[in-house]
């Protein structure tokens, strides 16, 4: 992790390196996503099953697809009380942070016209759970319980299998959360039979949830299709901080941002180079205690930086050039600088919010824009399961009251029938 200094000649090259982190991939990986995708629409089931035994090597008939309601009851006895205690309270907590985003169909009277806006649940979702590298219970939590909370009917789960099954962490997880139907697939499969359907598996509407390049490359092909949440990169986070900050809680929280994935990219904006050299070398001593050391050490040694800038205005103005996915500000008063953070998909204020504690148990989702998304993209919430559409109903004498301004931009734009639709009624 190197140190960088607002004065060094290659500070404004590393500050760019640091922004320029697009999610899309090149021509391998959506040709070969092309590919598995094209080939689920023809075939279906079969494959789906066939992709299944070439990337995962595990064998399935179409009647092996789906997990059994008798399968999720026995994972309950998999797992200990007190997990199964922490799931529940880790829903509850997004349960009641999402049930304060609802919004309601409301309408308003404008003399004879009555306007408004109707909101309503999408009908099926399907929910993408990556494996591999690491089992994300709190990420069914997070992307299924907005969509009860909604009012999906249908809330689809597909998983990766393995030979040793599927974890059990996440079959209670999708049971306390509500899941609909649970799949054993994984990958751009997985995608592709959730977009069109197969014999199996029936089609959704929107597809969340994070996933590898080929995850997220399949999700942005079918953009259209159906409606995806966002096209998701590597983990990042941010944390800006002063002098007084503790360099051991600053490496440890850049350390639970690191061990996602060696892609993960992780840096410090600070006003103290000394506490920069802390945290350095605080990284590299509590990197060699972490079980995922491997994977840590490829993330920090590729993507990690410190950046010292000289004062605390200049350090927002680099976490807003640089949108990071999580933003934490281990400063004195750090509400004090809210309304100046432009762009980050979560912020966790104070000495005493590690992002831990936001992957969770906080409330709001951790589901949330990368690789610069956050300039525009938002968290995963309550509004990403409804679609909304607008009411007009007019009466005769309104209508007549409008009706010069109808026809004259119809005939702006040179629309006839527009004009005539409006003229046949008041003739």
């Amino acid at each position: 992790m190197k140190v960088i200094t607002s004065t060094d000649r290659t500070f404004r090259q590393m500050v760019k390196r640091a922004a320029s982190r697009s999610t899309l991939h090149g021509g391998v990986v959506e040709n070969a996503a092309k590919t598995i995708l094209k080939a689920v629409e023809r075939g279906g089931d079969s494959a789906v099953i066939r992709y299944t035994k070439k990337f995962d090597r595990v064998t399935l008939k179409p009647a092996q697809l789906r997990i059994s309601p008798e399968q999720v009851k026995e994972a309950y006895y998999q797992i200990r009380k007190e997990e199964g205690d922490a799931l529940r309270f880790a829903a509850q907590r997004i349960m009641a942070f999402h049930e304060r985003q609802r919004t309601k169909t409301w309408m308003y009277q404008d003399n004879g016209a009555t306007l408004g806006q109707v909101v309503m649940p999408l009908d099926a979702v399907g929910l993408y759970v990556p494996g591999g590298k690491a089992v994300y219970p709190s990420s069914v939590l997070m992307c299924a319980i907005p969509a009860k909370v909604a009012g999906v009917k249908r809330v689809v789960m597909c998983t990766p299998p393995s030979k040793a099954g599927i974890s059990p962490y996440l079959l209670v997880a999708a049971d306390i959360a509500g899941v609909d139907e649970i799949y054993r697939i994984g990958g751009v499969q997985a995608i592709g039979a959730m977009a069109y359907g197969t014999k199996t598996i029936g089609r959704v509407d929107k597809i969340v949830g994070p996933g590898n390049m080929y995850v997220a490359t399949a999700k942005r092909l079918l953009y259209g299709l159906v409606d995806i949440d966002m096209v998701a990169g590597p983990s990042e986070l941010l944390v800006i901080a002063d002098e007084r900050a503790n360099p051991a809680h600053v490496a440890a929280d850049l350390l639970c941002e690191a061990e996602h994935d060696e892609e993960a990219r992780v840096c410090l904006v600070t006003t103290s180079e000394r506490l920069a050299k802390d945290v350095v070398r605080q990284v590299g001593e509590q990197m060699k205690r972490l079980s995922r050391q491997k994977i840590v050490a490829k993330s920090i040694g590729r993507h990690a930086t410190a950046f010292v800038v000289g004062t605390m205005e200049k350090a927002i103005e680099l976490a807003n050039e640089i949108a990071a996915e999580h933003l934490t500000l281990s400063v004195d008063r750090p509400f004090d600088y809210l309304e100046k953070v432009r762009h980050a998909g979560a912020l966790f204020l104070g000495r005493y919010t590690p992002p831990a504690v936001a992957d969770y148990v906080a409330g709001p989702n951790h589901v949330l824009p990368t690789g610069g998304t956050a300039r525009f993209f938002s968290a995963l919430s309550f509004d990403d399961y409804v679609k909304k559409s607008n009411i007009v109903a007019y009466s005769k004498e309104e209508l007549a009251k409008v009706k010069d301004h109808v026809v004259r931009m119809a005939q702006m734009e040179g629309f006839d029938a527009h004009a005539k639709s409006l003229e046949s009624r008041l003739s």
